[in-house]
């Protein structure tokens, strides 16, 4: 049976002549140089001065997303995770990004990190009722909005009972990861339920953040289209994807 992101798919598909023509992937740009990202790229947990990365709660994965993509393209957000620099009694974050050193991060981490969750969340549901989490135009409305440096998203929703329609967003994902570029992942049943993000490849995979967990997973997109994403990302079906364009 097809989700209902893979009926609009099919429709959207049927309607696209008269849709403007969008970048392709290939076409996009490296976010910026020197980057100093959240979230590291090894699998397994992800801590920040001792904290785990995950969802404050039942609906705010998408603003963990949010909030994990912001800190990849825009510096101003890791400072204002990490608090003032220099802070006594701050904590260093050595080796949690993958790095030899990293800044210190001020106490209070922790609150700081809940708190922008709570606020991204606020921001990005608009008029959308919170307890159903983040709708997906509001994600890409967000990043346009908040995070300039990371380049205008679009979402792609997927058709994951179309063999040609999965291997056209494995494609489109594939190209902006090696292109350096985070893409957030809308999954769920039969309805939409879940945010993740692609954040790197691995061993022919993908490295997938998971907000419930706070981890980084190994993901074969292969999966897709098996539709048996659930034991990594606690869905099967994939619903969109949203692409830099």
């Amino acid at each position: 049976m097809r989700t209902v992101s893979g009926i609009a798919r099919r429709i959207q598909v049927l309607g696209r002549s008269f849709r403007p023509a969008v970048v392709p992937v290939a076409a996009v740009r490296p976010l910026a140089a020197g980057r100093t990202p959240l979230l590291s790229d090894r699998i397994g947990d992800q801590r920040r001065a001792g904290v785990v990365l995950d969802q404050m709660d039942g609906t705010t994965c998408g603003s963990a997303v949010l909030v994990a993509l912001a800190a990849w393209a825009d510096p101003e957000e890791m400072r204002r995770l990490d608090g003032p620099s220099g802070a006594p009694g701050g904590l260093a974050a050595v080796g949690e990004r993958g790095t030899a050193t990293a800044p210190a991060v001020s106490p209070g981490f922790s609150a700081r990190y809940d708190a922008r969750q709570k606020q991204v969340h606020r921001e990005s549901a608009g008029l959308w009722p919170r307890a159903f989490g983040t709708p997906p135009w509001g994600i890409v409305r967000w990043l346009r909005r908040n995070v300039p440096a990371a380049g205008p998203y679009r979402v792609r929703l997927v058709d994951d009972r179309d063999a040609r329609d999965v291997a056209g967003v494995v494609d489109a994902v594939g190209v902006a990861l090696r292109a350096g570029r985070p893409v957030p992942l809308l999954v769920g049943a039969a309805i939409p339920r879940h945010y993740v993000m692609a954040i790197g490849l691995h061993e022919g995979g993908w490295k997938v953040y998971e907000p419930t967990s706070g981890q980084v997973r190994a993901l074969d997109p292969a999966r897709i289209g098996a539709r048996t994403l659930g034991r990594t990302l606690g869905f099967d079906r994939l619903h969109a994807a949203f692409l830099p364009s």
